[in-house]
């Protein structure tokens, strides 16, 4: 009923930039908090970030002050500017987003995740 289509990875060098992008699509009566999480080889899932509704953010610490979240709540999508990278940022990154498929019953959904790697 609801997809979540991640785009924008690949491969940078350290200290590049990459952008990704997540569209949400389908039955969506409202969309709630969305973020991105991440998954390096051997490692358990990872916050990133997350952004409300209403434009407030937080971060982990390994990516504060490199990492940007926004949303356009219009195209129900949400984005990820990644500066500064890191060979440590190397990582299947996953877009999350609690969807409202009607009033007050509200799930959470994943996309199928893009890979960004960071070679040094």
């Amino acid at each position: 009923q609801v997809q979540l289509v991640e785009s924008g990875g690949g491969l940078v060098q350290a200290g590049g930039s990459l952008r990704l992008s997540c569209a949400a699509s389908g039955r969506i009566f409202s969309i709630n908090a969305m973020g991105w999480y991440r998954q390096a080889p051997g490692k358990r899932r990872e916050l990133v970030a997350t952004i409300t509704s209403g434009g407030s953010t937080n971060y982990a610490d390994s990516v504060k002050g490199r990492f940007t979240i926004s949303r356009d709540n219009a195209k129900n999508t949400v984005y990820l500017q990644m500066n500064s990278l890191k060979p440590e940022d190397t990582a299947v990154y996953y877009c999350n987003a609690g969807v409202a498929v009607v009033p007050g019953h509200l799930y959470a959904y994943w996309g199928q995740g893009t890979q960004v790697t960071v070679s040094s």
